[in-house]
């Protein structure tokens, strides 16, 4: 698309690096104007059986990889007093699931990081954004390298949607910054349910969550994971659930264009109620 760009391989877990990479940039590309945190690996394992050195792992890279990047560039985006920061989330921020604690308490974490760091930028009167996209399952390579304790092949929950979609919204967020955006039906879902009945939503995933994160194919126990290292080889941005992948969401619509979509249905409402009235007066 004629845009120039720089590739920085680095562990986000390590903060020296993040700096380093945000001040190599700036340097060759010019001011950070936006900046996305999406960095995760995670572990499918029940809690009793994960050690404490991956929850530690996972924590490190999902969650303070995100504070890292975060510092990385508020350091340059606060003196200038602009830009907007897009933290890739889950509606997993909201409900947790099982077989995916280490993964969930980090994205919880997330969440309370970016509360915090919000109202610090509303006191401050700082025209620095930050704004969370909840994602719905996304169809990437994740569950193929992902480490896994389970005896069958994991997947996200379904349904699962495109990577378009996901990429759709980051961008958007970045344009229209605002304190929250909820991608698809089923995050939405899972965040007001857990809201308004989470002993039920408890007793569901109990009896169903387990299952619902696996397929019928068995599990390869000595796979290559990319919990401590990269998987080596292009991944490209599709996992293997294109068949079963949505690429479009009318929920995501609809909030991408609510203020049309309300602004056309109050109009509809105002014609209907003028020609009720006109046709009363004759």
């Amino acid at each position: 698309m004629g845009r120039r760009c720089i590739i920085i391989p680095l562990d986000v877990a390590d903060a020296s690096a993040m700096e380093t990479a945000a001040e190599q940039t700036e340097r060759e590309l010019g001011p950070i104007d936006v900046w996305v945190n999406n960095a995760m690996v995670s572990v499918f394992s029940p809690v009793k059986e994960t050690p404490p050195e991956e929850f530690k792992r996972v924590t490190d890279v999902t969650y303070l990889g995100y504070v890292y990047g975060t510092l990385a560039a508020l350091k340059r985006m606060l003196p200038r007093d602009r830009g907007v920061i897009v933290q890739v989330g889950s509606a997993l921020a909201y409900r947790g699931i099982p077989l995916q604690a280490a993964y969930c308490g980090a994205k919880h974490a997330i969440e309370g990081f970016c509360d915090s760091l919000r109202t610090e930028l509303i006191h401050d009167r700082s025209r620095v954004k930050v704004t969370l996209v909840q994602m719905p399952a996304v169809n990437t390579p994740q569950f193929g390298w992902v480490k896994s304790r389970l005896p069958n092949r994991a997947q996200p929950v379904p349904p699962i949607f495109q990577p378009e979609i996901a990429a759709d919204a980051i961008l958007h967020a970045s344009r229209h910054p605002k304190r929250e955006y909820i991608l698809g039906w089923p995050s939405l879902k899972a965040i007001w349910g857990n809201k308004v009945a989470t002993d039920y939503a408890d007793r569901v995933l109990a009896k169903k969550g387990i299952a619902s994160q696996q397929t019928d194919q068995p599990e390869d126990p000595d796979r290559p994971h990319n919990l401590w290292d990269p998987v080596a080889g292009d991944h490209g941005a599709h996992g293997r659930f294109d068949a079963r992948a949505s690429r479009w969401s009318f929920q995501w619509w609809l909030s991408k264009h609510r203020y049309p979509v309300l602004g056309g249905l109050l109009a509809a409402l105002v014609a209907t109620a003028l020609v009720k009235t006109h046709r009363g007066n004759r």
